[in-house]
């Protein structure tokens, strides 16, 4: 039996249904539920079944799925994002839900629909309409810079490493003056051997000093790299 024809208005096809938003916006949130209601209108004089379909089925959980609406009534259908482990690749969802409606004969129950009911061979009329998802991030806290491998990054973490990277540079300037002053410790000491023992009877006093003064130097610089926080791997 063929289909009836949707009703037409000045020569231009009505839609069968129209649903109210044509977008679902779901506030998003890790490890928790969010619900979003549609509501869908019949405009016509006939019964018209329709069902709802989805790129990601294992992430929404939708009733009713499928149902019969009557003529000049509506429905609503209530798709709940199921709890989500982690944050979508870019923060960005992809997912694409579809409303499918085709005129169904007078006294049809769902249960006595076949299952090629919404299939659009035979000629059989069968209205189309697409819905696009938007993640809503309520918490502008959970609303992250994302890593080259699509991960969240987290914020205090990173500020630690710019801490981290300071007091590093602050230890490698430290260490660059402290080898400078041996090396110029170094050119004195020698210049003091030359002429300690030509012209002083007691230049072995002063070249212990010296040399004292230039083990402590080294001591200090030591010790400063032994006990610097070291970069995690």
């Amino acid at each position: 039996m063929p289909s009836a024809k949707p009703t037409t208005v000045a020569g231009v096809v009505d839609r069968l249904l129209s649903v109210y938003p044509e977008e679902l916006r779901f506030d998003f949130e890790l490890e928790k539920q969010s619900s979003f209601d549609l509501k869908i209108v019949n405009h016509t004089e006939k019964r018209v079944a329709f069902k709802v379909k989805t790129t990601s089925p294992k992430k929404y959980f939708v009733r009713p799925n499928s149902s019969i609406i009557q003529p000049q009534e509506e429905c609503f259908v209530r798709v709940t994002l199921q709890a989500q482990r982690e944050y979508p690749p870019d923060m960005q969802c992809r997912d694409k839900f579809l409303l499918q409606s085709t005129i169904v004969p007078p006294n049809t129950d769902m249960v006595e629909l076949s299952q090629d009911i919404f299939n659009k061979d035979g000629g059989r009329v069968v209205e189309e309409i697409k819905l696009r998802v938007v993640y809503v991030y309520t918490n502008m806290d959970e609303n992250p810079r994302i890593d080259n491998l699509g991960s969240p990054i987290d914020n205090n973490h990173d500020n630690d490493l710019v801490d981290l990277d300071r007091a590093l540079q602050r230890l490698k300037t430290e260490r660059d003056t402290a080898i400078r002053q041996v090396q110029l410790l170094q050119k004195d000491l020698e210049l003091l051997k030359r002429h300690s023992y030509q012209r002083k009877p007691y230049g072995f006093s002063i070249l212990a000093t010296l040399f004292v003064g230039l083990v402590g130097i080294f001591m200090g610089l030591a010790s400063t790299f032994l006990f610097a926080p070291q970069r995690n791997a």
